[in-house]
């Protein structure tokens, strides 16, 4: 089944004219991702040169994709917009809330048992306003959307930041927060500042054990987790054409590590070959008769420096594996230096679990890499010393897994095949064994490794890495385990080395599947009825957030001064708590307990000036909004990093905090905070967060003349009646000043 050709053919047909009033107006060739943006403007928007990283753009995608966690609170958001119907094709997709534990099925049962409520609503909601709906069991977001929507000049954005993934099929496909995602459905302007561009020049080709995942891991070694904040990364040259389209998948997934807006591949004959796979032969056709369209013109790639904002060169021939970690993606070791890195930090050695799967390695060639390692192991009589989680990316890779003997392999070496879901890599882990608290290591080929990421334990280092350096050191269960130079004892007393891996692109026999978990929404879905149990614990109807009062915020207290790294996860936690995501006061009882608190260095921890002791974060900011008082946070660099969910903003601000005061924000969580209306300030000069004291009141002058580019003022009054006075800034245009003002984005949209 080919979804919403019609669409696809209308985006081609007008694609290469729009491009060439583009070149026109520009006077210069274009990158691949100018040509798909500036195809994309909303109508009337002028075709003129932006400001890369300055400007706000308007633009118009061609659909939206949403997980089943954020889907709760965007469809919520939905269903207050006043619309009947969703203005561009969208889905939800339900993968987040099945928890790993016993096997497939079984957690598959205990899901919809479990998450009963949640899955009928996202349903209803979906077929009342003409949304697609993958069951439960149905696949991974991305790699769904890779198998079936993805498609080359096209432009999606997504309710999860991992939404890139379609990247590798030639999209520009980006991950925001469900109130953006509510914008688009809704049929309303989509805002973006305009990227800078990071081009990546690939040459050579992979070999042995390099993989995709090595790419992407090297590249965060050299961006850091903040890198590519405000900048899409394009890859393109020979060595990108060398590469399987799922393993572009792979790259484009994991830029989200790096802050990127996105990353994308140009469209080649390897990306039309996985079109044809996956049954879209006729938008294979399609892309093909305007392939120059949907790739960098040539005088880019001849002279790239010209181009792009930053250029970084890698040759794949040359590419050592990779691993990455622990509690941050951007600690990038090459596999020879890894086992150095481990006796000199001193990491838990023995490696006690490796994982396979997530959106980022869960390909049919992601498996059958992996399982070469594996069956060469068996054949060789290599015990296999770690456990084996395995998690396909949909049905049909399982399916077809299943078909061709893949999966009995893992299982014959002890693997569980876990559901084809999030499961481990966001926390949706129940682990059995006895490492609750202890420190210890576990290898997966997920995407993020924060602390307590997987299984709840601050102690586990987890390490990112490609599914073959998985399967090679979950059998060799030894962090320092090199298989290019290393060898293993097998059950015979013999030393075996592990030869490269190999595997296949696309299954040769062709994919299959039985049911692939889809459900087409009515015709007409008027009639349908949405209900919200007034009493349930798991969804609550959203109430509108209060308007702007019109002046400055005066001695406002401080919640919290976070110090160090503040990811979403620390924000918002997921795990256990994603089954809150429908609820906005339960959910918001986790707000900021992961954070650390710069006076104290506890988390959960926070001074109450009334009673002068300490307090957990959530119950602090309900009395103070009991009381009637807002109050600020403050936080050091990148805040928000991480996922899109924005349940990291719409707690604060359901907890009546007024104020977001960083030295930087990630992109994703600084849009969210102004789409629900709050105020997201960063220090001009970035040691005055020295400056900020557990008893301060704060305020914040000058809102009055709330204008872009001007600058606000910030007044401490510390306890022994001492001030300090200084600049802060904000990237708040005037539709975003429009949002604070209305209270929210949603209540400037229904004004």
């Amino acid at each position: 089944m080919v979804f919403d050709i019609d669409m696809i053919r209308k985006v081609y047909a007008h694609l290469p004219a729009k491009i060439q009033q583009a070149k026109d107006a520009l006077q210069r060739p274009l990158t691949l991702t100018e040509k798909i943006l500036f195809a994309h403007l909303w109508p009337g928007v002028p075709v003129k040169n932006y400001q890369r990283a300055g400007d706000y753009v308007d633009f118009a995608p061609d659909r939206v994709a949403m997980q089943d966690a954020t889907a709760q609170m965007a469809l919520l958001q939905l269903m207050n917009s006043g619309r009947t119907h969703v203005a561009v094709p969208s889905t939800v997709h339900c993968d987040h809330l099945i928890q790993a534990y016993k096997n497939a099925q079984t957690d598959l049962d205990a899901a919809n048992m479990t998450n009963r409520e949640v899955y009928e609503f996202l349903r209803d909601v979906s077929n009342k306003y003409g949304i697609g709906f993958w069951k439960p069991g149905a696949g991974i977001i991305h790699q769904v959307v890779l198998e079936n929507y993805a498609f080359p000049g096209g432009m999606m954005v997504g309710t999860d930041s991992h939404t890139p993934n379609a990247g590798g099929l030639g999209m520009i496909a980006i991950g925001v927060g469900g109130a953006d995602a509510v914008d688009v459905m809704a049929g309303l302007p989509w805002e973006l500042k305009m990227p800078k561009l990071i081009g990546v020049k690939l040459t050579g080709k992979l070999s042995g054990w390099s993989a995709p995942k090595d790419v992407i891991l090297k590249v965060a070694g050299i961006l850091t987790v903040k890198g590519g904040t405000n900048a899409i990364i394009e890859y393109f040259g020979e060595g990108a054409e060398s590469l399987s389209a799922t393993g572009k998948g792979t790259i484009c997934n994991m830029g989200a590590e790096v802050g990127a807006t996105t990353s994308i591949f140009p469209f080649d004959e390897k990306s039309a070959a996985y079109l044809e796979s996956t049954g879209r032969k006729e938008v294979a056709d399609a892309a093909r008769g305007i392939m120059e369209h949907l790739r960098p013109d040539q005088e880019v790639v001849a002279d790239p420096v010209k181009y792009y904002d930053k250029l970084i060169e890698i040759d794949l021939s040359l590419l050592e594996p990779h691993i990455n970690g622990p509690f941050t993606p951007d600690a990038a070791y090459t596999i020879s230096e890894f086992g150095k890195a481990v006796k000199e930090h001193d990491y838990p050695r023995k490696m006690e679990v490796g994982l396979i799967g997530s959106c980022t390695n869960s390909s049919y060639e992601d498996l059958t890499r992996a399982v070469s390692i594996v069956k060469q192991a068996r054949d060789e009589s290599v015990p296999v010393k770690a456990r084996f989680l395995i998690n396909p990316g949909s049905e049909q890779i399982r399916y077809t897994a299943e078909r061709d003997g893949i999966l009995e392999v893992f299982e014959a070496a002890g693997a569980t095949i876990i559901a084809n879901a999030c499961g481990p890599c966001i926390g949706q882990w129940k682990r059995d064994d006895d490492a609750k608290d202890r420190p210890n290591s576990i290898v997966t080929s997920f995407n993020r490794n924060f602390a307590k990421r997987n299984d709840g334990n601050p102690n586990t280092h987890a390490f990112v890495t490609s599914p073959e350096l998985v399967a090679a050191l979950t059998i060799a269960g030894d962090l320092c385990f090199n298989p290019l130079t290393d060898t293993l004892r097998n059950e015979k007393g013999e030393w075996v080395k592990l030869v490269e891996p190999t595997g296949f692109e696309m299954p040769p026999g062709g994919y299959d599947v039985k049911d692939a978990g889809y459900l087409a929404p009515s015709e007409d879905g008027s009639s349908v009825q949405v209900a919200i149990d007034p009493n349930s614990n798991r969804l609550q109807k959203l109430e509108p957030f209060p308007a702007w009062d019109g002046e400055d915020y005066m001695g406002l207290p401080l919640l919290i001064k976070v110090k160090g790294k503040c990811t979403t996860d620390h924000i918002s936690m997921a795990g256990p708590w994603l089954r809150f995501r429908g609820h906005l006061d339960n959910i918001s009882d986790n707000m900021l307990i992961g954070a650390v608190n710069a006076f104290n260095n506890e988390t959960n921890s926070v001074l109450d000036p009334g009673t002068m002791g300490y307090s957990p974060v959530p119950t602090l900011a309900r009395k103070f909004k009991a009381e009637g008082v807002g109050s600020v946070v403050v936080a050091e660099e990148n805040y928000g990093e991480g996922s899109s969910r924005e349940h990291a903003a719409m707690e604060p601000r359901h907890l009546n905090v007024k104020v977001i005061l960083v030295k930087s924000f990630a992109r994703i969580h600084e849009t969210n905070l102004k789409k629900q209306g709050m105020l997201a300030l960063t220090f001009v000069n970035k040691e005055d967060y020295d400056n900020v004291q557990e008893r301060d009141k704060i305020s914040v002058k000058g809102l009055k003349g709330f204008a872009p580019g001007r600058n606000l003022t910030v007044e401490l009054l510390h306890a022994d009646g001492t001030k300090d006075t200084f600049e802060v800034a904000h990237t708040y245009n005037e539709q975003q000043i429009e949002w604070f003002k209305a209270g929210s984005a949603l209540n400037a949209m229904n004004k």
